[in-house]
């Protein structure tokens, strides 16, 4: 086992699985969320396991499938969707209100270290322990293997935007931010990615910002082919990018950095049994399953996270 980083608390660990990459990282500290009888595996009054997701169908859809396989391999879990932004969610991770919730690495990391300079993905795997134990040492949080499937923030305009202004990249909007308006969650205008990332690495302060908190959605998508907004922060994966023509711009300064799928628990009530499943899924996730699975659920098929979650599990032959 290779620890990348020292212990800064007594409990805390890295439990090395197989490969490079694939090492778990585990991190313990004891605190308030431990449980007083010593089980590991429990974790409130049911029993269960509870997996939260964010406030956009990708999250919700990672949750159903992080709780449908805890179920089929014998872990009882429950999903509690829709929680909100990072920082909310997060706070339910700390008061152990949820047990598990599917988390992008390096918005962790920059949630966790907003000074942190990782971009690359070993990186910020190396980076996550002391950030994490720094931000919530009486928190037992850890994170789990990664997946292959990654999803970044992306700055997106329109086919006639890009030529309007001859844009590629993140550098050429930046001659002329002060003309446009960008479309983002609310919580762009403070996250390190957002607008202090894009004034710091690009010189772009743009004229105009326009909340929309529908996670990139039929929202973000519309006020951008209406031109009410001419830059937009859509998510890589989200089926509308490709269904519309939409040029994802170019990011040479690495404002987005490095996204990969993993899973946020918190180690005093999700146990070994657990935490070996969650690794089988993000084993076999990959970022076409995600373009896929967004298509189903965003798509014009519209169907339940739920339904879609169940057939990729019997899928990749995870559903019992």
């Amino acid at each position: 086992m290779k620890n990348l980083s020292q212990p800064r608390a007594a409990r805390r660990a890295m439990m090395g699985l197989a490969g490079g990459l694939t090492a778990v990282l585990a991190l313990t500290a004891c605190g308030a969320n431990s449980d007083p009888q010593g089980e590991t595996e429990s974790t409130g009054p049911t029993g269960s396991i509870v997996v939260g997701s964010a406030d956009f169908p990708e999250s919700q859809i990672i949750a159903e499938i992080y709780a449908g396989a805890l179920n089929a391999a014998g872990v009882e879990a429950t999903t509690k969707p829709n929680i909100g932004s990072r920082e909310i969610y997060y706070q339910a991770m700390e008061d152990g209100s949820i047990n598990v919730i599917p988390e992008y690495s390096g918005n962790l990391l920059l949630l966790a270290d907003p000074a942190a300079t990782a971009a690359s993905a070993e990186e910020i795997l190396a980076a996550l322990p002391d950030a994490l134990a720094a931000k919530s040492p009486d928190a037992n949080l850890g994170v789990l293997e990664p997946s292959e499937a990654e999803d970044k923030d992306a700055l997106v305009v329109t086919a006639a935007t890009a030529e309007k202004y001859g844009l590629t990249s993140i550098a050429d909007l930046a001659e002329v931010c002060g003309e446009i308006t960008i479309g983002a969650p609310s919580t762009f205008q403070e996250r390190a990615y957002g607008l202090p990332g894009l004034k710091e690495k690009y010189n772009c302060e743009p004229g105009g910002f326009e909340a929309l908190n529908d996670g990139g959605g039929e929202l973000t998508l519309q006020a951008l082919l209406n031109d009410d907004v001419q830059v937009a922060d859509i998510y890589t994966t989200t089926p509308s990018i490709a269904d519309n023509d939409l040029v994802v711009l170019e990011d040479p300064e690495n404002n987005f950095i490095a996204q990969q799928v993993l899973p946020l628990i918190n180690m005093d009530t999700v146990g070994d049994e657990a935490q070996n499943v969650l690794n089988e899924v993000s084993a076999q996730l990959t970022t076409e399953d995600l373009l896929s699975l967004n298509r189903e659920v965003s798509g014009d098929e519209k169907r339940n996270p739920a339904d879609a979650a169940a057939d990729w599990l019997a899928e990749k032959g995870l559903a019992g």
